[in-house]
């Protein structure tokens, strides 16, 4: 059996409202990988363009996260300036998906605290819905309990179990560029 983990550069966007709700979405059906589970705002990969393989401050990863935000969520680029997008940290991880496919990636992991109406594609994503703490823990635990057959990305669960919640505090701070730390890759 092959799995393909191929190591690749990566964004993931956490996006909350102005009252602090995390909005998550739950991948389509259609995704080669990790179908049907729930995860994180958005996710992609920068594109071999110009304006996402600007380095410096992150500006191409910010640029494709403005662009996946309108291709996954309906999000125009004008709801989510650029400039707004705080770049947090790095991550480097692995995991399989279906035994066939998985992910090894460099991930960049950008927030952005906006109130944004959302009109998800279907061809993307299946569900799309704030949390709040609570709520998250709740699905936390039955993901754990494979309650109602919930499953999360392995990047989302790393992102919860190692960070989230202490951006969550930040945020609602109105600290969170404190926080940031893109200089260490953090090895999960």
């Amino acid at each position: 059996m092959l799995v393909m983990l191929c190591k690749y550069s990566m964004w993931k966007v956490f996006f909350t409202c102005l009252s602090f709700w995390v909005l998550g979405q739950q991948r389509s059906a259609t995704k080669v990988t990790f179908p049907l589970v729930w995860t994180n705002t958005c996710c992609s990969h920068p594109l071999y363009r110009e304006s996402e393989l600007i380095s410096e401050n992150h500006l191409g990863v910010r640029n494709a996260a403005q662009r996946k935000l309108l291709d996954e969520l309906g999000i125009p680029a004008e709801d989510v300036p650029v400039d707004q997008f705080v770049p947090l940290s790095r991550m480097l991880y692995k995991a399989p998906s279906d035994g066939k496919w998985g992910e090894h990636e460099l991930d960049y992991l950008l927030f952005i605290v906006r109130d944004v109406n959302v009109h998800p594609n279907p061809d993307e994503v299946a569900e799309a819905k704030y949390v709040n703490r609570d709520q998250l823990k709740e699905l936390l635990r039955k993901a754990d309990a494979g309650e109602d057959g919930l499953k999360l990305s392995p990047w989302f669960r790393l992102v919860v179990d190692n960070f989230l919640f202490k951006w969550w505090d930040h945020v609602e701070k109105g600290t969170l560029k404190e926080v940031s730390d893109m200089e260490t890759i953090h090895k999960l």
